[in-house]
């Protein structure tokens, strides 16, 4: 099998399908349910944002940490503390999965089920000449309490470079995200997405290319020493990969990718 078409394969593999798709809708759907039961008026909006709606998170089989995020914007925001916030969702996700595990993580509520974890993010709307602009819980570091956000903005950049890139940008986000959480999550999810469309794939022809380029461009700065190393060496082996293959050595470089990155 050539290069490309293992990673072709790998990425097919990493998307969620069948029974876990189904099972996530159903969690889905229960969770928005007991949402407005519980809070009834006080909920303005709920929505899913983030990889699950950009089609680039990847399968529990790949990543144990895969995670919903959920952002429950209430009516009455403006002029409260997200604490007060926090301990709403905290309160709610006990009530509502009583036998679930529920911690706080900055700036969520994480609610994990056993197929799959929510995020839930606490926000509230303000009008922002002609449109909304959602705001949510400000890092711990910051002065402020909130910041604005576009939760689905990134969506939009994303799908329009995976238009503009023969559809091979989602795959290409899935076999980096597989790396990344087989050592450790160096970037953040955000992070290396945001990285991967910053590229360009001008002389790049099928996802053998894109994953050689976008491999090779990964940076090290603001990282820790370890997962500098790490990124170095996951760049060492590909370009050790690639040369295997520029050589005709075929049958290395395949053996090399499947150590590397390999099938589920």
């Amino acid at each position: 099998m050539s290069i490309n078409g293992y990673l072709t394969i790998l990425s097919s593999n990493l998307i969620i399908r069948d029974s876990e798709k189904e099972g996530i809708t159903r969690s889905i759907n229960t969770l928005q349910t007991r949402l407005r039961a519980y809070f009834g008026a006080e909920i303005e909006e709920q929505f899913c944002f983030g990889s699950y709606t950009r089609g680039t998170i990847l399968p529990r089989k790949a990543d144990e940490s895969s995670d919903i995020d959920y952002m429950v914007v209430f009516n009455n925001g403006f002029g409260y503390k997200p604490e007060t916030f926090f301990r709403k969702l905290k309160d709610f996700a006990k009530a509502k999965y009583s036998t679930s595990e529920i911690y706080r993580d900055s700036p969520t509520i994480v609610l994990e089920l056993n197929h799959i974890k929510f995020e839930l993010v606490p926000a509230y709307s303000s009008s922002l000449y002609w449109s909304k602009q959602y705001n949510i819980p400000a890092p711990r570091s910051s002065y402020a309490d909130w910041m604005p956000t576009d939760p689905n903005g990134f969506n939009s950049k994303l799908t329009g470079k995976n238009t503009s890139e023969k559809s091979l940008i989602k795959p290409l986000v899935r076999l980096l995200k597989y790396w990344n959480t087989r050592n450790g999550h160096v970037y953040s999810s955000y992070e290396l997405e945001q990285h991967i469309i910053d590229q360009g794939y001008w002389f790049d022809n099928n996802l053998r290319d894109y994953f050689y380029t976008a491999v090779a461009s990964l940076q090290t700065f603001g990282l820790s020493y370890t997962d500098a190393n790490k990124v170095n060496s996951f760049k060492n082996k590909v370009s050790q990969i690639r040369d295997y293959e520029q050589r005709g050595y075929e049958a290395n470089a395949e053996s090399e990718l499947k150590t590397l990155l390999p099938n589920i």
